[in-house]
């Protein structure tokens, strides 16, 4: 299998970094500057982002959670690591902590962004998104691929204090690095669609923080805090005037919140 990239900065406890659909690890570099000096951080491009290649052979989450394993193995080896994922990021997180990958240990801690154990709205999950909303975007994607990622880009941070900046940023990660290709956009919408993890929390038992954005307009603030009712050990953190990426918005806020839980046991 090819190696995805992977960047390390900082000095400290390892926590590994997974970013959110169509962006890469530079949205992290922001949350990386007010962090460095306390953890080491290891960011990868998820499969088929940024500068990371793509198999269409793993497109499921299983395969593609192995592969983000595989990439941490090699860098921290077997030392012990937190484990942060944003957006569908976060559902790679969720998996991993339920069944961590070949050759890691389960996470010591798992802080959880904007996340939920499904995307899309069901009769007993009233929190998702509606599956019509998503297969929409797969449609924009295929007729107009820029347009549509940027209209993604621009829906993340709407509502949001300070969220031109935050966009600025957004779209700065993929100017400075690189968009994802479209295959690997294309299967990790149909992930959002169709996986449901809600049977696999039981299973998690590292402690875990869940955030949320008070106005984000693309996963409901409700979703995560009935992921984190649902998970063993979990406690549930609300931005204030954020949307879909208050790391971005609300740096600071955000850093204290990870760096409080990271240092409790």
């Amino acid at each position: 299998m090819s190696r995805l990239y992977v960047e390390s900065r900082g000095s400290g406890p390892a926590l590994v970094l997974l970013h959110g659909w169509g962006l890469n690890v530079r949205v992290w570099d922001t949350l990386g500057a007010a962090l460095e000096d306390r953890m080491r951080l290891i960011a990868l491009d998820l499969p088929g982002h940024g500068a990371s290649p793509w198999h269409a052979e793993c497109a499921d989450a299983h395969r593609q959670v192995q592969w983000l394993g595989g990439a941490v193995a090699e860098a921290i080896g077997g030392e012990p690591y937190a484990l942060l994922g944003w957006s569908l990021g976060g559902q790679f997180a969720l998996a991993w902590a339920a069944a961590p990958p070949a050759g890691l240990a389960a996470p010591t801690h798992l802080a959880l962004i904007c996340a939920t154990p499904r995307f899309t709205a069901a009769p007993d999950w009233p929190h998702g998104t509606p599956e019509a909303r998503l297969l929409r975007l797969a449609e924009g994607l295929r007729h107009d691929y820029h347009r549509t990622v940027s209209d993604f880009l621009d829906l993340q941070v709407r509502g949001s204090a300070g969220g031109e900046a935050a966009l600025d940023q957004l779209r700065a990660a993929l100017f400075r690095h690189g968009a994802a290709q479209p295959e690997a956009l294309a299967a990790s919408l149909e992930l959002l669609r169709t996986l449901d993890l809600r049977a696999v929390l039981g299973a998690i038992g590292s402690p875990t923080l869940a955030v949320a954005g008070q106005y984000d307009r693309v996963l409901l603030p409700a979703a995560t805090r009935a992921l984190a009712e649902a998970l063993p050990h979990a406690r549930f953190a609300q931005i204030r005037r954020a949307a879909h990426a208050p790391f971005l918005s609300h740096t600071a806020e955000v850093a204290d919140l990870l760096s409080e839980f990271l240092s409790t046991s």
